[in-house]
């Protein structure tokens, strides 16, 4: 076999263009990183099927170390997701609470506007229930109706509250 086939030029090189990729990825990329990207420069090239058509080893071997610099470099910047840590006790609860306080202000305003369009005794009789925290007896009594007029009138209270939040939502 004689020095002068690629093949035989390829395997006299091999250890002198190791120690010249090495030397290469570690200016680049550091000494930890180094080692395995010469691993995958030499994998490539093996990997080709093109050794026998290789006329220039080192030149061949210094391509493949820059498009394989340059792969790592798009990886990185479409891997290029920013972490926050997670901080249940400010992010979660504040979006969630912020929602809440909206939804709740809403609720609020369909409410009394559903309290003023009922009828004067019906919203009168919510009112001291809900609001005063009144019992039935003690509306009954204070109204001069029957604690069932009552219950009649807290359920058609209701009844105009479901509506209007089901129709706004």
């Amino acid at each position: 076999m004689t020095l002068h086939t690629p093949m035989a030029m390829l395997h006299a090189t091999l250890p002198a263009e190791h120690a010249r990729l090495l030397q290469y990825f570690n200016r680049r990329v550091g000494r930890e990183a180094a080692p395995d990207l010469v691993q995958e420069v030499f994998a490539r090239m093996f990997g080709s099927g093109t050794l026998d058509r290789i006329d220039n080893p080192p030149a061949y071997l210094t391509r493949i170390a820059r498009n394989l610099l340059i792969d790592r470099s798009r990886q990185k910047r479409r891997d290029c997701t920013v972490f926050f840590p997670f901080d249940e006790n400010r992010d979660a609860e504040s979006r969630a609470e912020q929602t809440w306080r909206i939804e709740a202000a809403d609720l609020l305003r369909l409410y009394r506007q559903a309290v003023r369009t009922m009828p004067p005794k019906t919203r009168r009789v919510f009112v001291m229930h809900r609001l005063r925290r009144m019992t039935y007896k003690q509306i009954a009594e204070q109204v001069g109706i029957s604690i069932a007029t009552v219950e009649y009138h807290m359920m058609r209270a209701l009844a105009l509250c479901r509506a209007a939040v089901a129709e706004q939502w």
